[in-house]
């Protein structure tokens, strides 16, 4: 199978984990891929962006800058279009990005069947936070794009059911592969609980504000002091394994708490060591997520054999199991949350019930990449004869 990869990534984070995951995973398996994306992609380092781009977009009002992300298909259509030519592919496979066209147009042209991984409703989510000028033309275009594709791919089933009920798409037309995990780089580390009493909480990602790291260093001070305090508030230390625009908040209320010696920012971290870091955890925490997410950090918990604490969702019960491979509190509150914490704090036999039946749950529904690639690739199988292209 000959795969074209389209993406319009401008940094190297969590996005570019699932990318570049997923193309080795089709190229271990026999499969010939080319990628077609952005240069600067390439220079980046993991966690960094084009300086070049962010100084423009900075500077840029927001409706010049969505113009120019509409006016970016052009050289991005040809660069496909040309590589579609040489590299004679049987399916384009492209990760959505809004007012990204390129490959629709191409898969169209050369009548190849269009896979198209979507990982948010990005129309929505950037008109939420007040980032989307143009709100017709993007929800115009993200329509036209989920509708055209041979198949869409969401990450969620939650998410599924927003694009079938915004785009109005035939579900048989939307399939779900949530995100994996390589297993392999977790097999032979040594898990390390309790070090010296002290009992560990774990966070990996982007410190943004929405992850609510602060309502776990706030849970943290109150419980290390006064009446509700309890011998596991004192013994808990948190490690924070990433960088990001919220860390120096986090930092000042960590010490303003009087927690900066049990609070601990390793900053960016190699992929290669993120395994190691997070089978030090005896408590592996995703405080919040958004609704229609698969969080890459749930799957690296698990693989690890962390017990997990996690909010009550549908997206996260569409991974996890309440007391089965995690406990799982209501969004949003604190308490709840903290005693789950509390409660894994004091039964070392429960963390390691959770974090074992997690791990095997990773084998049991095959949440790795490999699978994700044997089903990308048996989706692109079947809709290889189908070259007539895909209706608008």
């Amino acid at each position: 199978m000959r795969i074209l990869y389209s993406h319009r990534i401008q940094s190297r984070d969590g996005q570019s984990v699932h990318v570049e995951a997923l193309i080795a995973a089709l190229r271990a398996q026999g499969h010939e891929v080319q990628v077609v994306g952005p240069g600067f992609y390439e220079r980046a380092d993991f966690g960094g962006e084009s300086r070049l781009v962010a100084a423009i977009r900075a500077r840029l009002p927001a409706m010049l800058g969505e113009i120019a992300e509409i006016l970016y298909n052009i050289p991005a259509t040809r660069r496909l279009d040309a590589a579609c030519r040489a590299f004679r592919p049987d399916a384009i496979y492209e990760r959505y990005n809004l007012y990204y066209l390129a490959g629709l147009r191409v898969a169209r042209r050369h009548r190849l069947p269009l896979l198209l991984e979507v990982n948010a409703p990005i129309a929505a989510e950037r008109a939420r936070f007040g980032a989307l000028a143009l709100r017709r033309i993007a929800r115009l275009l993200e329509n036209r794009v989920w509708r055209g594709a041979a198949r869409v791919l969401a990450v969620t089933e939650v998410l599924k059911q927003d694009i079938v009920a915004t785009a109005g798409l035939d579900p048989a037309r939307v399939a779900v592969i949530h995100n994996g995990i390589h297993p392999e780089a977790f097999a032979d580390l040594a898990r390390d609980p309790g070090r010296e009493g002290r009992i560990v909480l774990g966070f990996v990602g982007f410190v943004r504000g929405w992850h609510g790291l602060d309502t776990v260093i706030a849970q943290m001070g109150s419980g290390s002091s006064g009446s509700g305090a309890s011998e596991h508030d004192t013994a808990l230390s948190l490690v924070v394994v990433g960088d990001g625009p919220a860390r120096p908040a986090l930092e000042a209320q960590a010490a303003a708490a009087g927690l900066a010696g049990r609070v601990r920012f390793t900053g960016l971290a190699p992929r290669a060591q993120i395994p190691a870091l997070v089978a030090g955890f005896d408590i592996a925490l995703q405080p919040s997520a958004v609704a229609y997410a698969s969080p890459l950090k749930i799957f690296e918990y698990m693989a690890a054999g962390c017990a997990i604490v996690a909010p009550d969702q549908p997206n996260i019960r569409e991974i996890l199991a309440d007391g089965e491979t995690a406990l799982l509190f209501a969004p949003g509150d604190a308490a709840a949350m903290w005693q789950a914490v509390r409660r894994l704090a004091g039964d070392a036999a429960l963390r390691t019930r959770l974090g074992d039946a997690a791990k095997a749950e990773i084998a049991a529904r095959d949440f790795t990449w490999e699978g994700n690639a044997r089903r990308v690739a048996a989706l692109a199988e079947q809709l290889r004869p189908a070259r007539s292209g895909a209706a608008d």
